[in-house]
């Protein structure tokens, strides 16, 4: 008889855990800002302002951020912040973060892949927000677009 009862309490307990479970929306990441600390020919340092938007009706702890930007498909920069941080819920919060560059191989890199026609280049801006919460861990985020390469009048 406990062996008919065992695969009922099992469905029942996934359907209690599904109803009981908070709904979770994936947070959204942009950059607001990019600064160069300081650089040399083989290696530069930027200082990136990143916000966080959650759209979640609780806070999210957030317990560090990986992220990686290819630009026109090659890797150009990385960095990674392990500095806690709260975001609250239904709001948003800006953080800093150091990126790392290579930007003399990064531009050898641009130029051969400069679309000639629209003076653009795409971009990807890759990573993993690690969230402090049972059964959330990381989110992964991803952004993309392109910027113009035209000088502005």
């Amino acid at each position: 008889m406990s062996r008919r009862l065992l695969p009922l309490i099992l469905l029942l307990c996934l359907a209690a855990c599904s109803t009981f479970s908070p709904k979770f929306t994936k947070p959204t990441l942009s950059v607001v800002s990019v600064e160069m600390l300081r650089g040399n020919l083989l290696q530069q340092d930027f200082q990136v302002k990143f916000r966080i938007q959650n759209p979640n009706d609780r806070a999210l702890p957030v317990s560090g951020l990986h992220a990686e930007l290819r630009v026109g498909g090659e890797p150009f920069a990385s960095g990674a912040n392990q500095k806690a941080f709260v975001v609250p819920a239904m709001g948003d919060t800006d953080f800093d973060m150091m990126i790392t560059a290579n930007m003399a191989l990064g531009l050898l890199k641009l130029a051969n892949n400069v679309n000639q026609q629209s003076g653009s280049i795409d971009y990807d801006l890759t990573g993993v927000v690690t969230i402090d919460l049972p059964f959330l861990g990381d989110v992964p985020f991803h952004q993309s677009g392109s910027f113009s390469l035209a000088a502005h009048q």
